[in-house]
């Protein structure tokens, strides 16, 4: 390590890249089964707890672009997972829903993950727990009100 270096085994930014690293992993392993992708998986999620959100509103919630979001959307209609208006109620977003089929690979899905949740939290106390959603959530904070998102 330079002096001027991050020394890794005490960086807590690191250490939060590690664990994102493995709950991804350990996301995509439980999902693959389902022949689900983490992306696809959240994207129905965020459709069953706002239904009717845009495509922008989508993409931003799972952390994909506009443009990935669109053909995912696309591929999901396809398969009969969601249905999309024809015509936008207001400007031009086109809200999208849930189909019953969509709502059923969802119940799947979400059995999975928290599943894997619960592993991830198997060793901290529901105080633990508390505790590390609100210093989280703190990090966040402080990152976002630097860049104004």
């Amino acid at each position: 390590m330079s002096q001027d270096g991050i020394h890794l085994p005490t960086s807590l930014g690191y250490l939060l890249k590690e664990a994102a690293s493995a709950l991804r992993f350990a996301m995509e392993e439980a999902l693959r089964p389902l022949d689900m992708t983490i992306t696809r998986y959240s994207c129905l999620e965020l459709l069953a707890q706002r239904p009717g959100l845009s495509n922008s509103d989508l993409a931003r919630g799972a952390f994909v672009t506009r443009q990935s979001m669109n053909v995912l959307l696309q591929q999901l209609e396809r398969e009969g997972l969601v249905v999309r208006a024809s015509e936008a109620p207001v400007g031009k977003a086109l809200p999208t829903d849930l189909t019953p089929a969509g709502r059923d690979l969802l119940a799947q899905a979400t059995a999975a993950v928290r599943a894997v949740e619960k592993r991830m939290l198997s060793g901290m106390s529901a105080d633990d727990q508390r505790v590390a959603f609100d210093l989280l959530q703190g990090m966040v904070r402080s990152l976002r009100a630097d860049t104004g998102t």
